[in-house]
């Protein structure tokens, strides 16, 4: 039944594997041992500590906006610009990620993400000009990008039983991140006396995010986090927590032999070869075309128009609100309801979604949200302030719904990591324009009518992307494969 996440299936041999041939039966092979129950632990506490860094580093800048611009002398084109550096670094670094993996292994350059975005947070405030600013953001944001797409992929990974539930907690830690930067960077730079303080304070989280990889890395010289040794993560056997999870024929099936080619455990170069692909003899390079897929384009565009809909709103909202006469702090909490709706819909939309032969209703939902919400910021921006929040806060769970069909739209590992990276790669591609014509519109128009109808417009083809993302077939379904040498 679609609602059981925990299914059982025949694995098949892992592709380039030693001995191609031997049987599948447990007796005539014994299970590799489980992955000790430390090394769940912190895969789990790295994920939710890294998922609450992947948006403050936006939007404790989307709620200092004004003081920013006033700070640094920026315009209102050059701030458009500023907001649309975030999908650019995650469409030019996100694609880094999968070779990075394949070097490093995931958990290692999570980590070096993690750090990345301390260093690039602690410099940002105090670099004393706009370009430098833009640097060390960049810096910082480099770090989001190759974690973004590396989560997924670690997820489904260690816990390809619980895609859906493991996606939820990891939205819902996004969204609490998120939500918290928007409320609080107002008055924390009240408090400490000026905004270089308020956005500085954030590289403190990003720091904590680093400690709970760098005992996996460690394995990379001195053993691995299973039991009793061997290249290789939790999952590699039935009942494991990375056990299989899926039956063949549904959306998110993942195979024995592909959950292993995802790897985030030792690093070392046996695991290295066979994580994320095994990209010289594994599935990826023996077939999938990704980019010849009618699915994985209709989810990267998809990807794109949600990406661009939750930048604008990081980016600009509070300012939307602050120019209706709201006052700085309560559009802080204005932006911080729309982020905080990610917590609970963060965790409830992937659980529904992988219940569902079909999210094109979902999608659907909150698309109409989104449109509603939009026509209130047009109409009535500070009348109905707390409901346009809200409203557009549910429409941003697009986002959560996405990384749960980039689970199920691929039946392998090895498909989930490179329809990740293709999918957010593209889909960043795609939002870059949008927040730097937003502040465009902004500046030239003189109001907010026309970047505010712009949004909606936008919403359209969201809908319809979303649609054709959520049917219920997979890339592997409709992408061409490369024939073998």
């Amino acid at each position: 039944m679609a609602s059981e996440e925990t299914r059982t299936m025949t694995s098949p041999p892992i592709p380039g594997a030693a001995a191609t041939t031997e049987p599948a039966s447990a007796k005539e092979r014994p299970e590799p041992p489980a992955p000790r129950a430390w090394a769940v632990r912190l895969v789990t506490v790295g994920i939710v500590l890294t998922a609450l860094n992947l948006r403050p580093a936006i939007t404790s800048l989307g709620a200092l906006l004004e003081e920013v611009r006033d700070g640094l002398g920026m315009s209102g084109s050059v701030a458009g610009l500023l907001t649309s550096v975030p999908p650019l670094c995650f469409a030019v670094f996100g694609v880094m990620a999968p070779r990075l993996a394949r070097r490093f292994g995931p958990g290692a350059v999570v980590c070096g993400g993690m750090a990345a975005i301390t260093a690039g947070l602690v410099v940002r405030p105090y670099a004393g000009s706009t370009a430098a600013f833009l640097a060390a953001s960049a810096l910082a944001l480099m770090g989001i990008a190759v974690s973004n797409v590396l989560m997924p992929v670690i997820v489904k990974r260690w816990f390809p039983d619980r895609v859906g539930s493991m996606t939820g907690l990891y939205s819902m830690a996004l969204a609490l991140g998120t939500s918290l930067a928007a409320a609080i960077t107002v008055p924390v730079t009240d408090a400490l006396g000026d905004w270089q303080s308020g956005l500085a304070v954030w590289a403190a989280l990003a720091a904590v995010a680093v400690l709970p990889w760098l005992p996996l890395l460690r394995g990379r010289d001195t053993g691995d986090v299973r039991g009793s040794g061997g290249a290789g993560a939790a999952g590699d056997r039935p009942g494991s927590p990375g056990a299989v999870s899926s039956d063949a024929a549904s959306p998110g099936a993942v195979s024995a032999g592909a959950v292993s080619s995802v790897t985030v455990s030792s690093g070392t170069p046996s695991s290295v070869t066979a994580s994320l692909g095994a990209v010289s003899r594994g599935q990826e390079d023996d077939g999938l075309r990704i980019t010849r897929s009618r699915t994985a384009w209709a989810l990267a565009v998809f990807f794109g128009l949600q990406a661009t809909a939750a930048y604008i709103t990081m980016g600009w909202m509070a300012q939307i609100f602050r120019d209706a006469g709201v006052s700085a702090g309560t559009a802080g909490l204005l932006l911080a309801v729309t982020m905080v709706m990610g917590v609970p819909l963060g965790f409830v939309i992937p659980r529904l979604a992988t219940r569902l032969p079909h999210q094109g209703p979902i999608v659907v939902v909150l698309g109409i949200c989104g449109l509603a919400g939009y026509a209130g910021l047009y109409f009535a921006p500070s009348g109905g302030a707390w409901a346009w929040a809200l409203l557009l806060g549910i429409s941003n769970c697009a986002f959560p719904l996405a990384l749960a069909m980039v689970g199920m739209r691929a039946r392998t590992g090895a498909g989930v990591a490179k329809l990740s990276a293709f999918a957010q790669s593209t889909g960043y591609l795609i939002s870059i324009p949008g927040p730097l014509l937003v502040g465009v519109l902004y500046q030239h128009s003189g109001g907010w009518g026309v970047p505010i109808a712009l949004m909606a417009a936008l919403m359209i083809p969201q809908i319809f992307a979303g649609v054709l993302a959520g049917r219920d077939r997979t890339v592997e379904d409709d992408a061409p494969h490369r024939p073998h040498a």
